[in-house]
């Protein structure tokens, strides 16, 4: 049965439906897939089998009875970012120790509600703070992928490393995930796979840890642009247990895949050709261009003038957001304590023992631009950028329906190539920031290998509440690349 964690999340669930296998037969076959490979691939922090095939005995009986939800039977990997009832949850970090909630993510339970089954809780960036996922107190997990004749380990991506390792290596059918400054795009760029981050306010984030509450988001990681519909449509919807959460309906996304793009306007943004940009991803942009001009788009040139100024602002907004939700991280009411001689060494000792050197590094710039004479002059002008970001978005959507760019500025790297560089580590964010600070939607789906045989994606970026353009383009996109390269198994 170990074929059985090849399926796309689509096959699997019509193979259900079908009943040419159970829930439990494929659970299964993914927990033995898990038990194989974790200890190289490290993508599940937490493994739950007695959990998921208790799921999916329960599965195997809606089905049975004519009850199967939108996603029965189907097994998925959970990023350690959501509180699960009764499942450890750190967000890879050592200041929330063994902490357990006694409570369920709405997102999650959204999950739960519609039959899928928890295989266990995936590596992250200790509070989804990092771009290679090398700051998880577990260890930073594999990309399945190799560069050709080399057997370097390369980054998954992060702050969701774990999640697009575990649906690239078929350790599940897909995943959640969250995107602050690009942490579901860039990942899946990075393993060959589909990762979508909606609106702002489209997914609840409540029982989410939290990282930067105005730009956190959730989605999904998935192995094709449909799967990636499907998870979409069961992540999100209004909650009224988040105040941020939009009173929206949601559509049928799935059927935008395959809607196709004739007659649609997509803008090429000039601003995301930045210096030093490698031939082959520009060479990819320009093939995706005209994949959507032979499939019937109109293409048109637009400018994002305020573009150079999002990354910036972007690490001026989420560590100073950062620096406010991880105040609460002291030592008092949970996780790790490190008792000092007094209160204040309590806090000292408790939060230098708990928080990586990542976290530390954005805590500290997060405290310094709130910090009384800074304020003004550093969180107030990046929040003023911030808004100028919005009004070139809104001002481009007048005129096209979706824009196309590159997801990243490269492929996988390998792990210590730019550990020692915080710049050069947060540049991964630049194709993707612009979203998460305008709360647009953006999709990346893997387009093509690059020389060394690494996948490389395309973005997509819609209009608010306009998910259904990023999957129409996505799915164009898609049938376009006719990609379907699978990384050669070494773990």
């Amino acid at each position: 049965m170990t074929d059985l964690t090849k399926l796309t999340l689509a096959g699997a669930l019509d193979g259900l439906k079908s009943k040419s296998f159970s829930s439990v037969e494929l659970t299964q076959a993914f927990v033995d897939a898990i038990e194989a490979s974790n200890d190289t691939i490290n993508a599940y922090v937490v493994k739950t089998p007695e959990k998921a095939l208790e799921m999916a005995e329960a599965s195997d009986k809606r089905i049975a009875a004519g009850e199967a939800g939108a996603l029965e039977g189907a097994p998925l990997g959970v990023k350690d970012l959501y509180c699960t009832k009764g499942v450890r949850t750190t967000a890879c970090s050592n200041i929330l120790g063994e902490f357990t909630p006694t409570y369920e993510s709405s997102v999650t339970q959204q999950l739960w509600d519609r039959g899928a089954v928890m295989l266990g809780k995936l590596n992250m960036d200790e509070f989804a703070m990092g771009s290679s996922n090398e700051t998880s107190r577990f260890g930073p997990p594999a990309n399945p992928w190799r560069r050709e004749g080399t057997n370097q380990t390369l980054t998954p991506g992060g702050s969701s490393g774990g999640s697009a390792a575990a649906v690239a290596a078929d350790l599940c059918l897909g995943a959640t995930a969250s995107d602050t400054g690009g942490s579901i795009r860039q990942p899946a760029s990075f393993t060959g796979t589909v990762g979508i981050k909606p609106t702002y306010g489209r997914a609840s984030r409540f029982g989410m840890v939290a990282f930067a509450s105005s730009l956190d988001q959730a989605g999904p990681i998935a192995k094709t642009v449909e799967d990636s519909a499907i998870l979409l449509e069961a992540m999100c919807g209004h909650d009224a247990k988040d105040s941020t959460s939009l009173p929206e309906p949601v559509p049928n996304w799935r059927d935008a895949v395959s809607r196709g793009v004739e007659g649609m306007k997509i803008g090429i943004p000039k601003e995301y050709r930045v210096d030093g940009m490698p031939e082959e991803i520009e060479a990819l942009w320009s093939q995706g261009i005209e994949w959507l001009k032979a499939q019937g788009a109109e293409i048109l040139d637009v400018s994002l003038p305020h573009t150079k100024y999002a990354l910036p602002a972007y690490y001026i907004v989420a560590p100073a957001e950062a620096s406010s939700n991880l105040a609460r991280y002291d030592g008092m009411r949970y996780g790790t304590r490190v008792s000092g001689e007094d209160l204040v060494h309590t806090y000292e000792g408790t939060r230098s023992a708990g928080f990586g050197n990542e976290v530390q590094r954005r805590l500290m710039i997060g405290t310094y631009v709130l910090s009384s004479g800074y304020y003004d002059a550093y969180y107030l002008r990046a929040q003023k950028v911030r808004t100028k970001i919005l009004n070139d978005f809104e001002e481009v959507f007048k005129t096209c329906d979706a824009l196309l760019t590159p997801t990243c500025p490269s492929a996988a790297f390998a792990y210590g190539e730019k550990s020692g560089d915080p710049v050069q580590m947060y540049l991964n964010d630049i194709f993707t920031v612009t979203a998460n600070l305008a709360g647009l939607p953006g999709i990346s789906v893997p387009a093509a290998l690059d020389k060394q045989g690494l996948p490389l994606g395309l973005q997509v970026i819609g209009k608010a509440l306009d998910e259904e353009a990023c999957f129409r383009v996505g799915g164009a996109l898609e049938d376009a690349a006719g990609f379907v390269a699978k990384p050669e198994k070494w773990w």
